[in-house]
């Protein structure tokens, strides 16, 4: 099965699909990142601009029915009022092969086109606290330069550019003015998004052909069936009874390389994976935690989990149906979706759809993926753009009395002690109305009620940390569904050279013992120095996780 090897990274453009570690290792230099690079470098000269620039655009940019063709009813495009030798229309340039989250019951309806919203138009919604918006990410400043660029050029030259949209109803069926979250209800961008009712299509429904179009119409690639290894794969595809998501995601990274042969690239990018994971897991131990890609800027999702009753299981094509993905009952995939295009996100990742959930159909490669998975998620988070959803998955923010105390809280959980980021971090789910958005009474900082003060408090104190008292401390008021949750979680903040491997029916001494045991010596330096006692355990010098607790 292709989607067994290991922890899979989802790109927010185009549509929500799972892809393998290894097949994300390189992040693709398309024509959008050609074009990007050329406008960082053009903006150095000011207000000047070169006239053979107005021909770049047309090279790098494909024409309105060249997309319009593969992608037929599902993306509707802005008719032109001049010759379409005058529109300017991105090629599909995201610059992996992942793809994003769809549930299971999508609306066959098409994407819609709104010319007369800008992007300026969609800044409403999430808040960012606090980012630097320097140090977030160097993508997020050029798409953000690429944008205003395009908008500066073309309105000077009287190109005109196609804005495409997804929305709340064209994705789920519900109306925009009925969800609450405003970063949740539309999107609109240059670059062309493939709807969920696309990607939800059975390649067996488009054919060998049907697939070639739309793939060459979403790439900007013009490959043929007589292309070496295209016919073999795609007939692959329709045979194991993939989708077009899963096909683009499968694809994506070999596809736009114009290579001779794809398929024997895609297999070495297989076995690599599957070497990789044999390599770094020695016995119990993880001797290279750091096994995710390194060349692409991901936007790692944090989330409280709701109580039971309060989620739902639902399948979704995203993972093949492989596992239950547990989602609060009153959230959408689709909606997380829109809101993590609007924080101009091109990865994310996010934990029930990239890690194997419990209940799936093979419960005995879950276990086996765990030992490795696991113990690694830490260092997905060492990024400067992290999104929290602090009342639950895809949810709006609220806060009432009792929700900092609870359980369940953000705060309160284990494993977010390695989830809040380097700097930079967004609180996602936002609302007009919400608590982000309360201002203090005082200057000391308080606000109009205790909960909100406790809240923003919370917030602000929110960092990094690798001194190994501090996360101890942090982690005695933390609570974790698995006793054993509370030590692994400690692992990754630690920066260590080696991490234990993940057993979740292990004893939280065995744990405790095997994580001090692979830490850097700097840090059992300052258990034998500093820890005020001796430990009472098999080794003095090692308190017990009793003791640290």
């Amino acid at each position: 099965m292709f989607f067994e090897y290991g922890p899979f990274w989802l790109p927010s453009y185009l549509t929500l699909r799972q892809v393998p570690t290894s097949t994300q290792a390189a992040l693709l230099y398309t024509p959008w990142n050609d074009l990007s690079k050329t406008m960082k470098r053009e903006k150095r000269h000011r207000e000047f601009v070169p006239v053979s620039l107005r021909q770049r655009f047309r090279s790098v940019f494909d024409s309105i029915p060249h997309i319009a063709a593969g992608l037929g009813q599902n993306m509707n495009i802005i008719a032109p009022s001049e010759s379409q030798g005058e529109i300017v229309h991105p090629n599909v340039s995201s610059t992996s092969e992942d793809e994003e989250p769809v549930l299971e019951t999508i609306p066959d309806s098409s994407s819609d086109v709104r010319p007369e919203l800008s992007p300026n138009s969609l800044v409403a919604g999430s808040e960012i606290y606090p980012v630097d918006e320097q140090s977030t990410s160097n993508c997020d400043s050029l798409s953000d330069d690429v944008d205003r660029y395009v908008r500066r050029y073309t309105d000077r030259s009287g190109i005109t550019i196609s804005l495409f949209t997804i929305s709340a109803f064209t994705e789920t069926g519900q109306a925009e003015a009925s969800i609450k979250v405003p970063k949740q209800q539309f999107h609109t961008g240059l670059r062309p998004v493939i709807p969920s009712s696309l990607a939800d299509t059975p390649c067996a429904a488009l054919g060998v052909q049907g697939v070639l179009d739309r793939l060459n119409a979403t790439l900007g690639t013009s490959h043929t069936l007589n292309t070496p290894s295209v016919l073999s794969l795609l007939e692959e595809c329709i045979e194991k009874n993939y989708d077009f998501g899963t096909v683009y995601g499968r694809l994506r990274r070999v596809w736009s390389r114009g290579n001779n042969n794809m398929e024997d690239e895609l297999r070495r990018h297989e076995e690599g994976d599957r070497k990789m994971r044999q390599r770094v897991l020695v016995g119990n131990r993880i001797v290279n935690p750091n096994v995710g890609p390194r060349p692409c800027v991901v936007y790692p999702i944090s989330h409280a989990w709701v109580d039971e009753e309060d989620r739902v299981d639902a399948l979704t094509p995203i993972n093949g149906k492989e596992w239950p993905v547990p989602i609060p009952k009153d959230a959408n995939l689709n909606l997380i979706r829109i809101e993590m295009l609007n924080l101009k996100a091109e990865y994310t990742w996010l934990d029930i759809l990239c890690l194997r959930q419990k209940d799936g159909l093979r419960e005995d490669l879950r276990a086996d993926e765990w030992k490795l998975d696991v113990p690694t998620i830490g260092y997905i988070y060492r990024s400067f753009s992290v999104v929290i959803y602090l009342s639950g998955l895809g949810r709006p923010l609220s806060l009432k009395e009792g929700d900092l105390d609870s359980d369940r809280s953000w705060f309160r959980r284990a494993w977010t002690v390695q989830e809040v980021g380097m700097d930079g971090r967004t609180i996602a789910g936002d609302t007009p109305d919400g608590p982000m958005h309360a201002e203090p009474i005082d200057d000391d900082g308080n606000y109009e009620t205790d909960v909100l003060t406790r809240f923003h408090k919370q917030l602000k104190s929110l960092h990094t940390t690798q001194d190994i008292f501090n996360l101890l401390t942090a982690m005695r008021d933390r609570v974790s569904t698995n006793p054993v949750d509370r030590v692994a979680g400690l692992a990754l903040p630690l920066w260590p050279d080696t991490i234990p491997a993940y057993y979740e029916s292990g004893s939280l001494e065995d744990a405790w013992v095997a994580l001090v045991n692979t830490t850097h010596e700097y840090n059992r330096g300052i258990l034998l120095f500093q820890y005020p006692g001796v430990g009472l355990g098999c080794k003095k010098w090692r308190p017990t996780w009793d003791q640290v607790m």
